[in-house]
């Protein structure tokens, strides 16, 4: 049963409203180097990120210690956003992070879908580097919860689920932070 190690990429050096795809802020680096320490001895593994900077910043150091490449797919990307207006898309995430996702658009259903469809495709361990929200997919699958957060995973932590290939187990939630959408 493949082992999947979700990393919530490291603090970026903008919010949410300030910038559609940010690297990485000096935090965020020192938290990556940190996460990557943590998982050194359980590898070398697969590495899958989101496409986004700050997921490919923070899965860099695996990469390289453990000489890997690093595939990307977009259904672990962050969620995708009903406008390109970067103070429209967070009142909007904001909005809907209370919800379930069965209130939600057809669009973030599929979406959802598509998160656990990459999940459940992994054959082999693997660490995936991903965001807030995607990772909430993935543990609301695991746990049967149809909140669309159900728990608050910091930065750079990693959250341990195994797959079947059909279901989602939670195995361990990641370290959980007071994470806000700013």
């Amino acid at each position: 049963m493949p082992r999947l190690y979700l990393v919530r990429h490291g603090r970026a050096a903008a919010s949410f409203s300030e910038h559609a795809d940010p690297g990485l802020d000096a935090l965020g680096r020192e938290q990556a180097a940190a996460t990557a320490e943590r998982l050194m001895n359980v590898g070398p593994l697969a590495l899958l990120s989101s496409p986004l900077a700050r997921a490919r910043e923070t899965a860099a150091l695996l990469v390289t210690r453990w000489s890997q490449a690093l595939r990307t797919d977009e259904r672990v990307a962050e969620i995708p956003s009903a406008t390109n207006d970067l103070v429209a898309r967070t009142q909007w995430l904001q909005s809907i992070m209370s919800g379930r996702w069965s209130q939600l658009s057809s669009p973030l259903q599929s979406w959802t879908a598509g998160v656990i469809a990459c999940l459940r495709e992994q054959t082999t361990d693997t660490v995936i580097f991903s965001h807030f929200i995607a990772i909430n997919v993935a543990v609301g699958a695991a746990m049967a919860d149809d909140r669309v957060v159900v728990f608050k995973p910091d930065n750079a932590s990693v959250t341990i689920i195994d797959t079947d290939g059909r279901e989602l187990q939670l195995v361990t939630l990641g370290d959980q932070a007071a994470s806000l959408v700013n």
